[in-house]
């Protein structure tokens, strides 16, 4: 059976204790969970939360990491001295660890060797200062993995949200909003929905970038110039999509149920509520790519290091769903 590569992320952030406490609790998938990282810091790690962390060498150079009657395998990637990790402090060290990480897990699931890619947080600025000159995840994936164009989905239970700008100034959305990356975001969020969920026929609603959705021209014209023509388009093409609506109403009927996703035109128009609703077991999901990727929905979270009151309930909804993902997935390159 095919495992799930875990990426441990920051060695100086919350990703190494997410991962063994994510094991002590249990309650794991079936497929094994194998983690791209360092197996020091995570000796530290379990020494610093009061684990018995047992670690057998195994002949294809992995580790079998068990801590209780739970168990998962590692692939050492780094051989970091943990004694000069300070949190929220990492280095060129572990800049390039994260990077390392990431990379191996990418070439894993595109070989075929891994059914899907779960990620703890990294530090941007850390891995752009060791030559990695990507914003985040979502853009080394799209990069990688040679898709033309990839959208960032927020997802929970009673709420999916996709997005058509991501980490940019609000000022610069209304300049980068065009019919052209409306409909993508459409298309891609649709095509996912029905290879990677399963959902035979999505329901997509669109939101409005301004107010009352323009109110016919009052408060803005994005709306009739790009917004509308889009979801005309999507239409044609038998995709369920709807709107422009307005973003002060709608989520109230998606949270219920009426819809499958909601397009949204920027970060925070999708994220407030959806983090409302899922603040600690929101998943972060990379749309568009040859593989499956999902991440927990939340930063490094250095204060939190080594006290064990970090929840660990994201990583936990992003490896269940990246399970489920995995086994529905009728992936194509996108």
């Amino acid at each position: 059976m095919l495992p799930l590569v875990i990426t441990m992320g920051d060695p100086t952030g919350i990703g190494p204790e997410l991962i063994l406490r994510t094991l002590v609790a249990g309650r794991l998938p079936r497929k094994p969970l194998l983690v791209a990282g360092d197996q020091q810091v995570l000796l530290k790690t379990a020494e610093q939360l009061g684990l018995e962390f047992r670690s057998t060498a195994l002949e294809d150079g992995r580790r079998l990491i068990t801590i209780g009657d739970n168990s998962l395998l590692l692939q050492p990637l780094s051989q970091l001295d943990p004694q000069n990790l300070i949190p929220g402090e990492p280095d060129g060290s572990s800049g390039r660890a994260m990077v390392d990480y990431i990379e191996w897990a990418i070439s894993e699931c595109l070989a075929g060797r891994a059914a899907a890619m779960v990620t703890c947080p990294i530090n941007k600025a850390a891995i752009n200062a060791v030559g990695c000159n990507f914003p985040g995840h979502t853009e080394l994936l799209g990069e990688r993995c040679a898709s033309k164009r990839v959208v960032m989905m927020l997802a929970g239970s009673r709420l999916r949200v996709s997005l058509v700008t991501i980490h940019t100034a609000l000022s610069n959305v209304p300049e980068l909003l065009t019919t052209h990356e409306i409909l993508e975001t459409i298309r891609i969020t649709d095509r996912s929905l029905r290879q990677q969920f399963g959902l035979a026929n999505p329901r997509i609603a669109v939101l409005s970038l301004n107010p009352h959705a323009g109110e016919q021209g009052l408060f803005g014209d994005e709306e009739a110039r790009f917004i509308r023509p889009a979801i005309d388009e999507a239409q044609r093409s038998g995709i369920s999509a709807s709107g422009p609506h307005s973003a002060d109403t709608l989520f109230y009927f998606a949270a219920r149920g009426d819809y499958d996703a909601v397009v949204c035109m920027y970060h925070d128009q999708g994220l407030i509520p959806l983090k409302v609703l899922h603040f600690d077991d929101a998943v972060n999901i990379t749309l568009g790519l040859p593989i499956v990727r999902t991440s927990v929905d939340h930063g490094t979270a250095y204060d939190l290091v080594g006290t064990g009151r970090a929840s660990i309930a994201s990583l936990q909804a992003a490896i269940r769903m990246a399970d489920r993902m995995a086994d529905k997935s009728n992936l194509t390159v996108l």
